[in-house]
């Protein structure tokens, strides 16, 4: 999978992005109903999540998780937790938990879903300004205290977009309010 890397700024240690999302999005009509539709020319890991969540793409997965394994990770220190991004939908398959799950089997990671959302939390995709996505996520984002033992685990935060950040950064803030949890590195797909 071809990918073109970026540095990530936020309230992490370190974090990079596979590649941008899209190349270009063009009006292309309307649909019966009235709605705009658009023509959207996508990266190459910007078209695998869309296929993935969007057209149930399973076969995605994989290559994703492979992605992250053989670019990343090589660029971020040592951790032994890996966080998937609380969704935002309820789906039958959670695209980033799957990679997440994935990319655990693969570099022999335990993953665990540290993060979820409260029910009726509004999308962050309706939303325009970083402020909005922070104020919403303070209140919806929920801290899952699964960790047992004794300890402090670097983890590894994977999502599936950065755009402003918004979100990466209030996952980072919750996770930090764990005891067990140590620095906080994070990988995206892609970026906007």
């Amino acid at each position: 999978m071809q990918v073109n890397l970026k540095m990530l700024q936020g309230r992490f240690e370190r974090g990079y992005a596979l590649d941008k999302h899209s190349l270009y999005s063009l009006p292309a009509g309307y649909n019966a109903a009235g709605h705009i539709q658009w023509h959207t020319q996508r990266t190459e890991v910007g078209e695998a999540p869309y296929q993935l969540k969007y057209r149930q793409q399973q076969r995605y997965v994989l290559p994703l998780a492979l992605a992250v394994q053989s670019h990343i990770l090589p660029l971020l220190p040592g951790f032994g937790l890996i966080v998937p991004m609380a969704s935002s939908h309820v789906r039958r398959v959670q695209p980033v938990a799957a990679i997440a799950h994935a990319l655990g089997h693969l570099v022999g990671k335990p993953v665990l879903a540290l993060l979820s959302k409260a029910k009726g939390a509004a999308l962050l995709k309706d939303l325009r300004t970083r402020a909005e996505k922070h104020a919403v996520l303070t209140d919806t984002l929920i801290l899952n205290r699964l960790i047992h033992g004794e300890g402090r685990w670097d983890t590894l935060l994977l999502d599936d977009l950065y755009d402003s950040g918004a979100s990466v950064d209030a996952a980072c803030d919750a996770l930090r309010a764990y005891e067990k949890i140590g620095d906080i590195f994070v990988a995206t797909l892609t970026w906007r």
